[in-house]
């Protein structure tokens, strides 16, 4: 085992693949000689050579498409998106092309390819760089979507995601990058993609997020159990295709929900798991379910995204809003 922050352990599942697969390669803006600019491909070009590890322009439709072209013709590629806020360019080619090939060609051609994006608030970052906006992927089929909260997860899903036949969006939080650290066993292993994971049992309210709010959840949660509250803390880890049985287990155990996301509330994934749980779970329910989310704002500058971002304090009154309904 080896201790390692989330973007090392994501380092090391690229190391790791790269060493046995010569059809996986990176490629993305200053992810070669810079090594990225988090420097999450730190060291990779040196170790692997430019044909492997290449800059490519400023240009993420072209890093997307030619990405494509590569993967339908037996390569793995793995794609760095610097921002999801930069990502937009890009769209119509995830859309329109990776997410629908498998379709469109009747399984006659995949695209196994690794789009990995950081994401989120809370380092202070200009405009256009701090976006969550996961569910305009998780909305076309096609495309898995996955989002890790903890080192292990984060190289365990990301090794399985080279390895998938299809495209996946692999968002990592910018805030999470270096603020958490974890046991990271050596070598290959994987985590399978569509399941969620308790990260904590109660019996009083089910807690549901991912990414960068699972510390935000794990605090509200420890707040509650002051309280003699305590909660189920589900991480789903991935976004689509998403672990339904783990909520609705959760839920019909507990009668009460809270779904935390950094995300805009108008259109967010707390919706779709809201209507989950009503398809599963209604008669379950002791009060109504409450989501404590990102404004229906663009994410503000620097300081001010403290008042955008939910709170171990805001989690904690919908806490207490569902048990006290």
């Amino acid at each position: 085992m080896q201790s390692l922050t989330l973007i090392q352990a994501i380092t090391d599942g690229m190391r790791t693949m790269m060493r046995d697969h010569e059809d996986i390669l990176v490629l993305g803006e200053d992810v070669g000689k810079n090594g990225g600019v988090f420097r999450a491909t730190d060291g990779l070009q040196e170790e692997f050579g430019e044909f492997r590890v290449m800059d490519t322009p400023l240009s993420e439709a072209g890093i997307i498409g030619t990405s494509i072209g590569m993967a339908m013709n037996g390569l793995r590629p793995i794609a760095e998106i610097q921002f999801m806020g930069f990502i937009y360019p890009a769209y119509e080619q995830i859309m329109t092309h990776a997410a629908r090939m498998r379709y469109r060609t009747k399984g006659a051609l995949t695209v196994p390819l690794v789009i990995r994006t950081p994401y989120g608030a809370g380092v202070r970052a200009p405009e256009i760089h701090s976006d969550s906006t996961e569910a305009l992927f998780t909305h076309m089929p096609g495309i898995k979507v996955v989002c890790p909260s903890t080192p292990y997860d984060a190289k365990g899903l990301l090794i399985a995601a080279i390895e998938d036949p299809d495209p996946v969006l692999f968002m990592e939080s910018l805030k999470l990058y270096r603020s958490v650290r974890g046991e990271v066993p050596k070598g290959k292993y994987t985590i399978e993609i569509g399941k969620g994971i308790k990260r904590k049992s109660g019996d009083d309210v089910t807690l549901i997020g991912w990414g960068a709010m699972m510390p935000v959840i794990e605090k509200a949660a420890e707040e509650a159990e002051k309280s003699g509250i305590s909660c189920d803390v589900i991480d789903l880890r991935t976004l689509y295709p998403i672990d339904k049985e783990i909520i609705a287990e959760s839920v019909q155990k507990t009668g009460r929900c809270v779904i935390v996301h950094e995300a805009h509330a108008t259109g967010g994934l707390g919706n779709d798991i809201v209507s989950i749980i009503n398809d599963t779970s209604f008669l379950y329910m002791k009060s109504p379910i409450q989501r404590v989310t990102g404004a229906d704002v663009h994410v503000p500058f620097f300081a001010l995204e403290d008042h955008y971002l939910p709170t171990p304090a805001r989690v904690m009154k919908a806490i207490e809003d569902v048990m006290y309904f």
